[in-house]
């Protein structure tokens, strides 16, 4: 093994641990929200099933160790360079609070530093839009419209029931929706990285070997974003759980109910979509089912500017990254370290609470 194969995979599992505490709100926000659950219990639940769901499917590691960026030409150098800019951006947008995609954060730092060492050939454009670009419009998309469908039935078969009861078991039913939901986030998310560390294996044996996914390459995996998760992201989660919708219980089962599916579905596909996108597009729709007044339009409209910018802005950082890594990869680690803590530095000096 070169020195350069294991500071991708160490800085791959890194990238999976910032992806599961950038990514804990998605599944367990809206359970916050509406006081399902405490904060300490949810995490905790959600990082033991992220591990589990890490387990269940290999589709999306697939796609993202053969389908984006061409395994014959790119190089380690090329691997971590990408990382690299996907881990800068979660950590500036988790920083700021923003809940924007890790996915899209890696695939933009991939293509970014594809495109820095050998232009538009080593991109493979037909996987970019049929496995990520098309799957990451079509399934916020299809979240809003299946839980605002959800939140119809829902109110249509329970109309007649008394509030406080109707509420307090949706309430309870917001746990299994919302471990499902976590599952299925371990099945999408965590095979991110799988399939970054499989790249990098076919890549340290010169780019010919088969496409596999280790046993070690799983466990490391769902062990990194499982401690990932449990970290936490506390500001992302109040941003889910109450600034977009002010959520009652059955608006949070519906979505959580809405987004795993869907995920469930990607994972399954091989569609490695953002589930950020997914669970803010189904707390929108749960919300607008009702009316759409009870949206606060003016922070859905920044998760949607944050969805835009992430994958060209990743793909910058990204490229960028390359001009370092191809100096050395421990140029570019320091740098990487250095923007980081400057951003941190900034927003204290400023007096905005980081997480």
């Amino acid at each position: 093994m070169t020195i350069t194969f294991i500071i991708v995979v160490l800085i791959a599992l890194v990238f999976d641990f910032t992806n599961g505490f950038h990514d804990t709100a998605n599944s367990i926000a809206t359970m916050v929200g509406t006081r399902a659950m405490s904060p300490q219990k949810a995490v905790a639940m959600a990082a033991i099933l992220n591990f589990v769901g890490a387990f269940l499917s290999l589709e999306v590691a697939a796609t993202i160790g053969k389908d984006i960026i061409d395994p014959s030409i790119v190089t380690l150098n090329v691997v971590l360079a990408g990382l690299t800019g996907a881990i800068v951006w979660n950590l500036a947008t988790w920083l700021f609070g923003i809940p924007s995609s890790s996915s899209h954060a890696l695939v933009g730092g991939l293509i970014g530093s594809t495109l820095a060492y050998t232009g538009t050939n080593g991109v493979l454009w037909s996987g970019l839009a049929h496995k990520v670009l098309i799957p990451s419009v079509v399934a916020p998309a299809l979240g809003l419209i299946v839980a605002g469908f959800t939140m119809a039935i829902l109110m249509r078969v329970f109309q007649n029931s008394h509030p406080g009861r109707s509420n307090s078991r949706f309430r309870l039913l917001q746990i299994p929706s919302g471990a499902w939901l976590s599952l299925t986030h371990g099945m999408n998310d965590a095979q991110k990285t799988m399939g970054i560390i499989a790249l990098a294996i076919s890549l340290e044996h010169g780019g010919g070997a088969d496409f596999k996914v280790p046993i070690w390459v799983v466990f490391s995996a769902a062990s990194a974003m499982a401690l990932g998760t449990y970290a936490g992201g506390w500001k992302i989660i109040k941003t889910l759980g109450g600034k977009v919708v002010k959520m009652s219980p059955v608006q949070g089962f519906a979505s959580s109910i809405s987004a795993a599916t869907i995920l469930f579905w990607s994972a399954h596909s091989g569609f490695p979509v953002s589930t950020t996108h997914c669970v803010s597009g189904t707390v929108m729709g749960a919300g607008a089912s009702k009316r759409l007044s009870s949206v606060r339009w003016n922070v859905a409209g920044d998760i949607v500017t944050a969805w835009v910018l992430t994958l060209p802005c990743a793909a910058l950082v990204g490229a960028l990254s390359y001009m370092f890594a191809a100096i050395s990869p421990v140029v570019l680690l320091l740098v990487a370290g250095g923007i980081v803590v400057w951003i941190r530095i900034r927003m204290q000096r400023a007096g905005v609470a980081a997480h």
